[in-house]
């Protein structure tokens, strides 16, 4: 859904990730890079696929205009106002007026604040100018993004807009966005473009999916009663059923699900998931191992598979866990579960120097530098010198034992 915007951007794909944060507010930037950041509170509260499409179209206008970058232009003059009136305030309270150098220091952090906020503001302009651009550059209705906004100026509402000074706003008010974007939007061949039924049919699912992994059971439960026989009500209450202790309810939507659209790995996924989470880990294979196949060994499901092959605690099913978490973490190194399970599974056939491997690289990612160092010099003491192994545990001793260096440094 965001890749014809990225293109429009002016940016490839390739090199855009979009990250998902476990957030119920609704929120989404941007903080250096080519990674736009959602909150699953911004995915739960969209109607719709296109109304996210807007939201990304804004945070790649900050990418590609370089507002990260520049963000310290907005600084500089108003660090600049605060260490004036510091240097006036002091010398005010110095001389004996201390009412007045209070006063000054108070007036120059207000007036410090009010500066960075109207940059910030110009900012976010911009990257609404910009969104509306990608947006009609791809083709894409710009409906959703004014949908969404509208969403966010009812939140205004909410709190009472005669209470908000749009000067002290880090955006400009959502009606005023709003009114300068309509014309521009409406005025675009795609504007009455109707929206990819394929794309939203994929996103009500990944919806309920949040709704039914991230809400409170009873919360997730009320939104989708048992009377809604929709894939989407089935896929949120299959997992709210689990986490709110009645496994066979859990199950029977699970099978639902399966029964609907019996290839679809997602469901294979989520059945597998309850029964490995419900102590069944060799009834939890079978699904797993085809929600596997089925992703093209995507490395979420795929380490879930590898981790259900441990859990059978069978070694006949060490050798295929191996393979399979092996293959996980070439395409997302960046898994710590995937990398502990993985040590798992080595340490259990006998392999204690790639088990220490894998626990070097788990430390290393989560900034444990003690840890990784360690593991990463034993691991070099039992690998074979200069194998790829070898010569990945030594890149993490050196580099970990880097970060040691430096905060004993900062700590003299």
């Amino acid at each position: 859904m965001s890749a014809p915007l990225v293109t429009a951007a002016g940016l490839r794909p390739r090199d855009v990730q979009i990250a998902l944060i476990n957030d119920d507010s609704i929120n989404a930037f941007v903080v250096g890079g080519q990674t736009v950041y959602v909150h699953s509170g911004l995915i739960q509260a969209a109607d719709t696929a296109n109304q996210v499409q807007g939201v990304i179209a804004h945070e790649l206008g900050h990418i590609a205009d370089g507002h990260v970058v520049n963000a310290g232009e907005g600084q500089r003059p108003a660090m600049g106002i605060y260490l004036l009136s510091m240097v006036l305030g002091l010398a005010a309270m110095a001389a004996g007026g201390g009412e007045a150098g209070a006063g000054i220091l108070s007036a120059g952090q207000q007036a410090a604040m009010g500066k960075y906020l109207a940059f910030s503001r110009v900012q976010e302009a911009t990257a609404d100018a910009s969104a509306v651009r990608y947006l009609n550059t791809a083709g894409i209705t710009g409906r959703g993004m004014l949908e969404f906004f509208k969403k966010l100026q009812q939140q205004e509402f909410r709190y009472g807009t005669k209470n908000i000074d749009p000067f002290m706003q880090s955006h400009p008010l959502s009606g005023t966005r709003i009114q300068t974007m309509t014309a521009d939007l409406q005025n675009s061949a795609a504007w009455r473009k109707p929206l990819d039924p394929a794309m939203e049919e994929r996103f009500k699912r990944i919806r309920a999916k949040l709704d039914g992994y991230l809400l409170p059971p009873a919360q997730a439960l009320q939104k989708y009663p048992d009377s809604d026989q929709t894939v989407y009500a089935h896929y949120a209450r299959a997992y709210a059923y689990h986490r709110a202790g009645y496994p066979d309810k859990a199950d029977a939507e699970a099978e639902a699900l399966v029964a609907k659209e019996p290839n679809d790995p997602y469901f294979q996924e989520i059945m597998g998931q309850i029964l490995l989470e419900a102590g069944k880990p060799k009834q939890a294979i079978e699904p797993l191992r085809r929600a596997t196949e089925g992703s093209r060994s995507d490395p979420l499901i795929a380490t879930t598979y590898g981790h259900a092959l441990i859990a059978t605690e069978d070694p006949g099913n060490y050798d295929e866990a191996k393979r399979i978490l092996k293959t996980a973490v070439g395409r997302d190194d960046e898994n710590p579960f995937a990398w502990f399970q993985l040590g798992t599974v080595y340490e259990l056939t006998g392999d204690e120097p790639r088990a220490a491997l894998a626990s070097a690289e788990r430390a290393s990612m989560m900034g444990d530098d003690r840890t990784a160092a360690d593991r990463a010099r034993y691991a070099m003491a039992g690998l074979p010198k200069n194998t790829p192994d070898w010569i990945r545990a030594q890149d993490i001793a050196m580099t970990s034992q880097n970060g040691l260096d430096k905060n004993r440094k900062k700590r003299r």
